[in-house]
């Protein structure tokens, strides 16, 4: 068979969907023995749940050219569901979360049916008040009082367009046309699809309805020993990655036959059937999927120039990657966009953020301080309300991590889930689609950290990485999806070397010598501490005023004197002043220039999956994590939203220098830029410093003194002679 023909044929099963899930399916027969159904009969009904959504995506699923026959199909099902997925993976068990996947399966869909009615036959006859000929055909019997939900909610509520002249038949029965059926269904779905789902969905659990069991990772359920009558089915309970439930759907056991056949050259599908009656109906339901969004970003330190000014939708300062100085105050954002909610059945169950602060920050305020924001655009601007914790619709804890780090829950409560998924009950999108809830809404959550001032700090081209992780879940609660995204905010340090050129090296001398660093990029002086324990010198500040600024002198760091190691710089410029030195020595002739640079390293991605590729398999049992043990991120193979880390360099006064690795971390490159300032003697001028010298200055200020002494006798003799001639 040819690709195209065989695409084609495939392709159909949206129609086939369609038909089977808001039509009724029954004509005559061909054959006397399977002419007439038989009601003792015991009927089945199997379903297969196939991901749509990437299955057109992947060009194996087109809507054109196929019909619902109700019977199993071979070619649909080794197409979509022996398929091996393909992706920016070829094997299928590295796609997503991990599954090996059976083609476009999906598992741990429930549907749930109800029997609404009986099959009749009715003879129409002139005593019914109907026509002069006998008129027969079949009608479905729906009690009037179990059935009077169901029927309001397609807008046939007491018997609205019911067969008048067949009511007579009982009176505790509606009797309908299986077109009116049909058509009432249709129209009440394309109305207010949201609010009919729901209702019917509710009817069928409330009235006795049967859960089928889960589709298993074929896509597969099916039960046996039904009764023949008309029945309802709803889809109950989806995993994480269905967006968009089948839509309620009337199914008619036995039902007539159907055949499938090729499309013609035109695209006209060729069909016969109507033959006999089919007991082992087989559907083939439609499932839109898709998955939410997570992303980190930091912000730096107001005062900071913000050389990085961007994400994938907001351009407000926040990105992947950032330079900040021991100290500040950094800002954190988690943008994610809510799933799609269709109605109940698609309702979220838990969302659930852990962020992993690295062990280097710490938290800015108590966990009232943390913030959830909805939009209703992905730019943030359009804003619907604020969620804080007190509002009873979120909670928040903390913990320290054994290895320093500390975790941030926020999950919803029932009350915050309840909001997420009934609110603004209906509304139409660009699509003209009616969603529940604050479907497809942008989730906005901030918190502000502090940089440490010590040695905590990951100094270098490694980073301080903070990490999240979103776990979420719809109504079957076995099946949930998970996300990871970090930020890294990067911060550096500086390493003056302080030698004299006679190569002394006594402590006296470096305690007379003084440093102060100026951020020139950002226009401050820097405060700094010394941790007279490790000999290193933090950032702890800034300030405006350079009388303010922190004067450093040079200690002993790890056997070696004349040190000044400044921890806790960005990637800026910095002026570094020498203002004092050991007496006998000459200061600098100018501010020395240490400069430091930050640049996307494209060598070193943090992760190996795209945006495309997160959520289009379900997970595998291999990554749940039962017993709320500690989330191991490295085994979660959904990976962050793609960007790369940074990778420094420095100049010392314009010149490239090599900057040394992070002591504490061998791991961190370029975290250290390294300088020596040399001192050198003064310039000894004749005598200085001898006895010649002093003698020459004591005479000096003798010869001063007796020539004012005489000058001062000179002035009054002159003022006396003046007086006397008067």
């Amino acid at each position: 068979m040819a690709k195209s023909k065989l695409i084609s044929r495939i392709g159909a099963l949206a129609l086939a969907a369609a038909l089977a899930c808001t039509s009724l399916i029954s004509a005559s027969a061909a054959t006397i023995d399977k002419a007439t159904i038989d009601m003792d009969a015991k009927a089945q009904l199997s379903i297969y749940k196939y991901d749509f959504t990437n299955a057109k995506k992947d060009g194996v699923w087109n809507e054109r050219s196929y019909v619902s026959t109700g019977q199993y199909d071979a070619k649909v099902n080794e197409v979509l569901g022996g398929t091996t997925r393909t992706g920016a993976n070829s094997a299928s068990s590295a796609l997503g979360n991990g599954q090996a996947s059976n083609g476009y399966a999906i598992k741990g869909v429930e549907y749930t049916y109800l029997k609404i009615a009986d099959i009749t036959q009715f003879t129409e006859s002139e005593k019914d008040g109907g026509r002069t000929d006998s008129h027969i055909e079949v009608l479905y019997a729906i009690d009037k009082v179990k059935g009077a939900d169901m029927l309001a909610a397609i807008g046939l509520a007491d018997g609205k367009n019911s067969y008048e002249n067949a009511n007579a038949l009982d009176a505790n029965n509606w009797y309908y046309q299986s077109d009116v059926l049909s058509a009432a269904l249709k129209a009440a779905l394309e109305a207010n699809s949201t609010t009919v789902k729901n209702s019917l969905e509710a009817y069928v659990k409330n009235n006795g309805g049967t859960a089928m069991t889960e589709t298993n990772e074929d896509g597969y359920s099916n039960v046996t020993g039904l009764p023949v009558g008309l029945y309802l089915l709803v889809e109950t309970r989806t995993p994480e990655m269905v967006t968009g439930t089948t839509n309620p759907c009337f199914v008619s056991l036995p039902m007539t036959t159907v055949d499938g056949g090729m499309a013609d050259g035109s695209g006209n599908q060729i069909t016969t059937g109507g033959h006999d009656w089919n007991y082992n109906v087989v559907l083939y339901p439609k499932n839109e999927t898709g998955i939410v969004t997570l992303e980190k970003t930091v912000r730096e330190a107001v005062k900071d120039t913000g050389k990085n000014n961007a994400t994938d939708v907001i351009t407000d300062g926040f990105t992947h990657n950032a330079t900040a100085s021991a100290g500040d105050t950094i800002e954190y954002q988690i943008i994610s966009t809510l799933p799609t909610i269709t109605s109940a059945a698609t309702n979220i169950s838990a969302y659930t953020f852990q962020d992993v602060l690295a062990r280097g920050l710490s938290y800015v305020g108590g966990t009232n301080s943390v913030t959830l924001e909805f939009f209703t655009d992905a730019n943030c601007t359009n804003k619907v309300t604020t969620w804080k914790q007190s509002d009873g619709k979120f909670k928040v804890t903390r913990e320290e991590n054994n290895d320093g780090t500390h975790t941030m829950t926020i999950s919803m409560t029932d009350d915050g889930l309840a909001e997420i998924n009934t609110a603004n009950t209906a509304y139409d999108n660009d699509n003209g689609k009616l969603y529940a809830g604050y479907s497809n809404y942008t989730l906005r959550i901030r918190y502000d950290a502090k940089l440490n001032s010590d040695e905590s700090l990951v100094y270098g081209d490694n980073g301080n990485k903070n990490e999240v992780v979103l776990t979420w879940k719809r109504t079957n609660g076995t099946y949930y999806d998970t996300l990871i995204d970090d930020a890294h905010i990067y911060t550096y340090a500086t390493n003056i070397t302080k030698t004299f050129s006679d190569g002394k090296e006594e402590q006296t001398m470096f305690d007379n010598v003084l440093f102060k660093a100026q951020n020139a990029s950002d226009g401050y002086y820097v405060i700094a501490q010394l941790n007279e324990d490790e000999g290193i010198w933090y950032v702890t500040g800034h300030t405006d005023k350079e009388a303010s600024a922190t004067a450093m002198h040079p200690v002993e760091w790890n056997g070696k004197k004349g040190q000044i190691i400044l921890k806790g710089v960005e990637d800026d410029q910095y002026i570094w002043t020498e203002l004092e030195t050991a007496n006998g020595y000459t200061l600098l002739k100018n501010n020395i220039d240490v400069t430091i640079k930050s640049v996307d390293d494209a060598n070193r991605p943090c992760d190996i999956y795209g945006k495309d590729t997160l959520g289009v398999i379900q997970n595998d049992p291999r990554y749940n994590f039962p017993n709320n043990e500690d989330y191991k991120l490295a085994n979660i193979p959904q990976k962050q939203l793609a960007h790369n880390y940074q990778t420094a360099s420095a100049t010392v006064d314009g010149n490239d220098v090599t900057m040394l690795d992070d002591e504490m971390d061998t791991d961190s490159t370029n975290a250290i830029a390294p300088l020596t300032v040399v001192n050198t003697r003064v310039f000894i001028t004749p005598m200085t410093g001898d006895r010649g010298t002093q003698a020459l200055a004591i005479g000096g200020v003798l010869v001063f003194c007796l020539g004012t002494s005489a000058f001062i006798f000179f002035l009054v003799f002159k003022r006396r002679k003046e007086q006397e001639d008067k």
